[in-house]
Formats: C-alpha cells, sequence, structure tokens
C-alpha cells in the first residue's frame, strides 16, 4: 500500500479538498503537520508528499523533510506558483496519475548555507529557493564581500544581496532584476538588491563553487533569511558559507506538463502560439 503524506495549508478550500483526498486514500493518507511536529517524527516510508499551498507552504514542506529522499508533489491553492505546478480543479487527476505511476520525478537543487562565528557553526539550512541578506528599512547599506573559493571577488554595497538556485530565479531573485535560469542549468545566482553601483550586476556562478560572504564596516539590524520564511540576525563577526546542498529535492511532475508551460502562465507572457 502507498502511503502518501498530506501537507494542508491553512485555506479553506485546501482544508476542504484534504478531506476529499482522506475520504478517497483512507488508511493511505498521512496528514503532517509541518509547523508543529518534530522534523523526526516525519515518516520514512512515505511514497510521496501531496502539498495543497502555493510556493510558501512547497518551501516549507522541502525544510521540513530535511534530508529524507521522498518526492513532493504541489498543487497550487494561492496565488502565483512555480513549485506548486498543478492548478486546484486538476487536483484528482494529479492524485490518480500518482498513484498510477503516470509521473516523472525532477531534481531540483538545493543551497547548504552555513552561518559560523568564531569557526563555530551558528545555524545551517538547506535551502531550495533562496539565501537573502536584507537591512532594515532604516539602516545603511550593507556591504557584503564576496569570496569564491577562497578568492575575493567584489564587495556590493546595496540594500541587501540574494544568493539563488536556478529554481529561486523565479522568486525574490527575478524581482530585483536577476535572470530567469532554467532549473536543469547548473549555477548560483548572486543578486544585488538596489545597488549603490550601478556596474554591480548579478553574476551566475558554477554551482561546484563554495561561496562566503562576511559583511564589512560596522552593520547593524542585518538579516539572513532562508527562501524567505525563517532568518537570523548577523553581523561582521559572522562568516556565511554556501554551497550546492548533498540533498536536492525531488519533485513530481505529471506527464502532460512542460516547464515552460508553467514559465509562461506563471509570468504571463503574450502571445497566442500554445
Amino acid at each position: 500500500m502507498k502511503k502518501i503524506g498530506l501537507v494542508i495549508k491553512n485555506d479553506p478550500e485546501a482544508q476542504k479538498r484534504a478531506e476529499e483526498i482522506k475520504t478517497r486514500l483512507g488508511e493511505q493518507c498521512v496528514v503532517i503537520n509541518v509547523n508543529g511536529s518534530d522534523k523526526s517524527e516525519v515518516p520514512t516510508d512515505l511514497f510521496a508528499i501531496v502539498v495543497l499551498g502555493g510556493d510558501g507552504t512547497f518551501l516549507s514542506v522541502a525544510r521540513f523533510i530535511e534530508n529524507n529522499d521522498i518526492p513532493l508533489m504541489g498543487i497550487k491553492f494561492g496565488e502565483v506558483g512555480f513549485l506548486a505546478e498543478t492548478l486546484e480543479d486538476k487536483l484528482f487527476h494529479a492524485l490518480d496519475a500518482l498513484l498510477n505511476g503516470q509521473f516523472s520525478i525532477v531534481t531540483r537543487e538545493r543551497l547548504t548555507v552555513t552561518v559560523k562565528r568564531d569557526n563555530k557553526i551558528k545555524t545551517s539550512v538547506d535551502v531550495l529557493n533562496d539565501a537573502v541578506i536584507n537591512k532594515s528599512a532604516l539602516s545603511r547599506l550593507a556591504s557584503c564581500a564576496v569570496y569564491i573559493d577562497s578568492k575575493y571577488i567584489t564587495t556590493y554595497r546595496a540594500d541587501g544581496l540574494i544568493v539563488s538556485t536556478p529554481t529561486g530565479s523565479t522568486a525574490y531573485s527575478l524581482a530585483a532584476g536577476g535572470p530567469v535560469i532554467h532549473p536543469d542549468v547548473p549555477g548560483i545566482i548572486l543578486t544585488p538588491i538596489c545597488p549603490f553601483t550601478l556596474t554591480n550586476r548579478p553574476i551566475i556562478i558554477p554551482d561546484s563553487v563554495s561561496i562566503e560572504i562576511r559583511l564589512e564596516g560596522n552593520p547593524s539590524d542585518i538579516l539572513l533569511t532562508f527562501d524567505g520564511q525563517e532568518g537570523v540576525a548577523i553581523d561582521s563577526m559572522d562568516r556565511i558559507h554556501l554551497k550546492k546542498s548533498k540533498n536536492p529535492i525531488k519533485m513530481i511532475s505529471l506527464n502532460d506538463q512542460n516547464y515552460f508551460d508553467v514559465l509562461k502562465a506563471r509570468l504571463m507572457w503574450s502571445g497566442g502560439r500554445s
């Protein structure tokens, strides 16, 4: 019997649909509360996890399962979504395809973000979209010195700096002027937020490198956020290390879905050709 995990967004329509799924699957269905459960309680024998929600819910589940090798399928309940590829009205078609094996597995790379102080780990998180250094509204510009494979590259003086995966290229990085990168293209994107120097532009680097970021000067009210959902305060004593994670996320994609179709629909690109 294939056990299907179910994560439900706090949304009336998603809750209603979840009841229908639980009725259909019966004992096959395992409801998971990512906000109230211990991560060690994730069942390791799940065939897949169905996420009823938008990209925010999907990102929460991706961090929650950590290195558990469980494929995720997102059903969109919310606004623009790139991770939750399937729309709500195709929910049961997607569920049938999942149970009948009519799908493919797409691997999405993550970044391991580690913050160290005095060579001691302060926190370490795998992110699917991005890690963002942000200043508060009233703070001065953040000065982020970037080292790649221990070699100093440049110092971004900006409102912040986004370090993004290809999957995250359609999120905050895109809003800040970064490029859209196909998820199969190996790379890491550095996108400054409102840089003081206009020649500081987004750059794509190989995902085989190690990145270190240091805050220069006497920064205050600087926050490092993970996928825009969790954060930690940082200062010039901290060293931020980023590299390709050893734990990619597996996403379930239906056979009739195409990345470019999702991209065109979400970005509302014009043109009548199908």
